[in-house]
């Protein structure tokens, strides 16, 4: 039985000498030129968590076929059976979808991975054809294979990475439908984190000219000499068509007020098949600097434009944001930004979060970084690899500086494809100050290390020369040969002991610190109870090679050399539970929990980092039932001067902030409140007060907006809490809460913080954890209208939430019905007699019998009239229901239909007419012979594309 499938199977194909005979047929069609568009593909996918086993390819047919292009069998096929597929939308993280599992990797966070597969189909217009078409995956996690109308078109190592493939060879137009399938290998890793699994970014059709400016083929980085700034501007220019073009470069370049501030164009000239670059550099006259406090754009827009007689028109367009800064690494003075000293108070954080694993929504990023920002970040470290496109121009806008770092540590052809795209995408980006080639690598103290990071710096230099390259360095900084060495800024991970030594001994070399810090925090907890693997928040729980956030800080912050440093963590984050393990499944790191609640360390790097408001902040909260008359350790995280510490209205200290910012104290619990007033000499600056709740009443639901876009993309955190009768937040509250959602929108994943919970993170319900929770909404594609959240638990007041949904689309392509199409036809030659429907062709006969897919004319036959059109049929379940139908869209000729041995129909007219036939239900392969004859004189063939369509009342899933 597999024998004969496998045969079956290997007649599907054939389909590179099928699209070239396809191409002969079609009439002549007008070049679609005209502006690129970009297309989102992130709606209508078809997912199957696990490996879809191909059968063994035995025998010299199959062997011939698997070989071929287009010869795929199984789900990387055209014709592929994803009939029983869930339905779903990218962006897609399957491992934050599984339960915890003891026996899964802990660094993974305990969540199966494994392989996935998505597929897809889209319909192209014939407009479309002799443009340029590329499919762009901006990150797939983790190694991944791409068919498109079953060829292999790429192939990626690296969950990381975006790329643009030229899809323009494999493509259909009209009305036939193109199937992308994707494989992805998420049993392969790239961190000792949770790195998610799927297609985990978003998804893109990019339409062009066939001259066209290439992807990420803009370039334009603002230069300051002598006082006066240019702007040079690069173009890449890519030319697909078949003659030489020539065209127009034309930019233009707008300030942040929308005012075109200069203009200039110059001449390209491209040959077939190649590329060429344009250059221009345009004078910018007093721009308005780009800065964390005014993080100011300018717009630059290429235009490629078809010279001649008349109107230049328009053949593709693109632009980009940059923004004119100067950033300087001194070896004594640290790191400067536009000629003022600035100290990198930087966070290092990963790319999950919690209910939505790695497949995070653009506004969760932006409340994100807008958190770190509160905290008095001004620079973010993306560890230990590139991020999402989005979330990079998110810190062009919110004025963050960033350390732009490499994932692989290698200098190989592929590890370097990875680093030049890095650098190609986001060299134009003003928040970018540094580029990071790897972080802590065993190889980083020797000879090879060295090599490898000298040849990874000269290619970034060659793309990028005017940002210094860096990279994360926990040892080997004293080797006779290490890596240090070719770095323009050396970054320390944790060696606080190295900072002088390394200093002293290469005194002009910059330097800051790239990691540190590293200690624990159980958000909300403020006793350890290392057996119920609970660390308390006194900032008193450093890791054994880190610090406190106290000593991490006051180390750089006494340094001037220091340039700044990158606090490890900014978030708490799936996987590497460190230091326990099961059942933790998180990290302990963060200044901030899984959700994006504070901690207490986020309120001492308040202290020590915000200068333009006053911060005040009583650790830890004031309920402590049963302790009444015992000391309890209050501190107070502040960048005043004094504070003064008052209970139930009368002051119990008044006390002077040490020098990292903290008031400490011991005070007697009692019931009530208790409040702290900053002050600086008699005046009060700021006050924060904390005090004993009741019993939690009731629950509170706080979303972070109240307005989304009805674009399927938008979303919102909403805080869910609990208060007492007196509207009090219950700190200590741990009770379950359930929740529906209604309107134009859903709940795409829920969490607290918690990092020994295993409640599920895609769930209608989440228990609180020390008062919190979270539950993220997302509106519907094309929602409008109210979005309702209603929270319920036991014994408590609901709260209901409702937030407006507005109308907002973003452009995209339609996901296609299946056309079940039938090909991998072979074709007898032609003969006088009629054929014998059952004869069969040897296995290893590929010559004797041609080779077609619809429409398939013949020419005109005087006496040979007959041929015998041969294929397999794969029924999909969704057609193999006894409902299905076999339709030629038209057959010139009489032709006789049979399908294993037996006859089902025929067409006795001559004339090109259409055919449909039923099917019954039986085996999912099927071997199907047409026998045509020609009339004397007259063409025939089966001239227009045969499929296999669902019954009457049968609708598409």
């Amino acid at each position: 039985m597999l024998r004969t499938m496998l045969r079956r199977a290997s007649l599907i194909h054939g389909l590179a000498v099928a699209v070239w005979a396809a191409a002969l047929l079609l009439p002549a069609v007008a070049r679609a030129d005209g502006p690129r568009e970009r297309l989102s593909l992130d709606a209508g996918w078809l997912f199957h968590h696990g490996e879809v086993p191909a059968p063994a390819v035995k025998g010299h047919g199959a062997s011939y076929h698997q070989a071929k292009a287009g010869g795929v069998v199984g789900a990387g096929g055209a014709e592929f059976d994803d009939s029983s597929w869930r339905r779903l939308d990218l962006p897609h993280d399957w491992a934050i979808e599984q339960a915890f599992d003891r026996q899964e990797n802990a660094s993974q966070g305990y969540r199966a991975r494994g392989i996935g597969w998505y597929r897809r189909y889209l319909q192209l217009p014939e407009s479309d054809r002799g443009r340029h078409i590329e499919l762009q995956f901006d990150g797939v996690a983790t190694h991944s294979t791409v068919w498109v109308n079953g060829i292999v078109v790429n192939r990626n190592w690296s969950g990381y990475n975006g790329r643009a493939i030229d899809i323009t060879p494999y493509l259909r137009y009209g009305d036939e439908v193109n199937s992308i399938a994707v494989r992805v290998d998420a049993e392969a890793q790239e961190g000792w984190w949770y790195e998610g699994a799927g297609i985990y970014r978003h998804a893109w059709l990019v339409k062009r000219d066939t001259l066209h400016i290439a992807t990420d083929g803009l370039y334009a980085n603002p230069v300051q000499r002598g006082g006066r700034w240019t702007l040079p501007v690069e173009v890449q220019v890519d030319n697909t068509g078949e003659a030489g073009r020539a065209a127009v470069v034309a930019l233009q370049v707008t300030g942040p007020d929308g005012a075109v501030v200069a203009q200039g164009e110059t001449r390209v000239r491209v040959a077939a098949l190649d590329s060429a670059t344009a250059r221009l550099t345009l004078d910018i006259r007093q721009p308005e600097l780009w800065s964390p406090r005014s993080p100011r754009l300018y717009r630059v827009r290429a235009v490629l434009r078809q010279p001649g007689a008349g109107p230049l028109r328009e053949i593709d367009a693109t632009e980009l944001h940059t923004g004119f800064r100067t950033a300087r690494f001194d070896a004594e003075r640290g790191f400067f930004l536009n000629g003022e000293p600035l100290k990198l108070q930087g966070v290092c954080i990963h790319q999950d979060h919690a209910g939505v694993g790695v497949a995070v929504p653009t506004a969760i990023w932006e409340f994100r970084l807008r958190r770190l920002q509160d905290m008095g970040v001004n620079a973010v470290r993306f560890a230990h690899n590139a991020v999402a496109p989005e979330v990079m121009d998110l810190a062009d806008r919110l004025g963050l500086l960033v350390m732009d770092e490499n994932r692989n540590f290698s200098s190989s052809p592929e590890a370097m494809a990875q680093l030049a795209w890095l650098v190609r995408r986001d060299r134009n980006r003003p928040s970018v100050i540094l580029w990071s080639l790897f972080n802590e690598e065993p190889l980083q103290g020797s000879w090879q290390g060295r090599e490898m990071a000298r040849r990874m710096a000269a290619e970034i230099k060659r793309l990028d020369p005017s940002r210094p390259v860096t990279a994360g360095m926990h040892d080997g900084l004293f080797a006779d040969r290490n890596a240090s060495e070719v770095l323009d800024v050396v970054g320390v991970n944790y060696q606080v002991h190295a900072y002088d030594r390394y200093h002293r001994e290469h005194p002009g070399r910059p330097m800051f610190s790239s990691e540190d810090t590293s200690a624990y925090m159980t958000r909300g907890a403020w006793r350890s109870d290392r057996q119920a693997q609970v660390l308390g928040s006194h900032d008193d729980e450093p890791s054994s090679w880190g610090q406190t956030h106290r000593d991490a800080w006051r180390h750089i912050a006494e340094r001037p050399f220091m340039a700044g440093g990158f606090v490890w963590s900014g978030f708490d984050y799936h996987g590497e539970p460190t230091p326990f393990e099961w059942p933790s499944a998180s990290t302990f790191f963060g200044a901030l929990d899984l959700c994006g609640f504070p901690k207490a360390a986020f309120y001492i790097r308040q202290a020590q980092w915000v200068k333009d408001r006053t911060v005040v902040k009583i650790l830890p909260h004031w309920n402590w039932s049963g302790s009444e008359g015992q000391p309890v350790k209050v501190m107070v995280a502040t960048n005043a001067p004094r504070v003064r510490l008052l209970l139930n209205g009368q002051t119990i200290v008044e006390q002077a902030a040490d020098r990292d910012g903290i008031v400490s104290v011991d005070l007697p619990y009692a019931l009530g409140r208790l409040e702290a007033v900053a002050l600086q000499g008699a005046r009060e600056l700021a006050r924060d007060t904390v005090e004993t709740s009741g019993v939690p009443a009731r629950l509170v639901l706080t979303a972070d907006r109240a307005v989304l876009a009805g674009d399927g993309r938008d979303a919102v955190p909403v805080t869910v809490s609990a208060v007492d009768a007196q509207g009090r937040a219950v700190p200590t509250a741990n009770l379950k809460v359930r929740f529906e959602t209604t309107g134009a929108g859903r709940l795409i994943g829920v969490g607290n913080g918690d990092p020994n919970s295993h409640e599920p993170s895609k769930a209608p319900e989440r228990s609180l954890f020390n008062g919190l929770a979270q539950a993220i909404l997302q509106t519907e594609r094309d929602g409008q209208g109210p979005l309702r959240l209603r929270a319920t638990a036991d014994g408590l007041a609901s709260a209901e939430l409702v937030l407006e949904v507005r109308t907002a689309r973003v452009p995209s392509v339609p996901a296609a019905e299946v056309v079940s199409r039938v090909g991998g036809w072979r074709i007898s030659p032609p003969q006088a007699a009629r054929p014998d429907p059952n004869q069969v062709l040897a296995e290893n006969d590929m010559n004797s019998w041609g080779w077609g897919e619809p429409p398939i004319r013949q020419s005109a036959e005087s006496t040979e009239t007959w041929r015998a059109y041969r294929t397999s049929l794969r029924l999909r379940a969704d057609r193999n229901d006894g409902q299905g139908r076999l339709r030629f869209q038209q057959i010139a000729g009489q032709a006789e239909v049979w399908v294993d041995g037996v006859k089902i129909g025929e067409k006795t007219s001559p004339e090109p007419a259409p055919l449909s036939l039923p099917l019954a239900q039986g085996s999912g392969w099927r071997t199907m012979t047409v026998l045509v004859r020609a009339q004397p004189g007259e063409p025939s063939g089966l001239i227009g594309r045969v499929s296999i369509e669902r019954g009457a009342g049968k609708a598409a899933p």
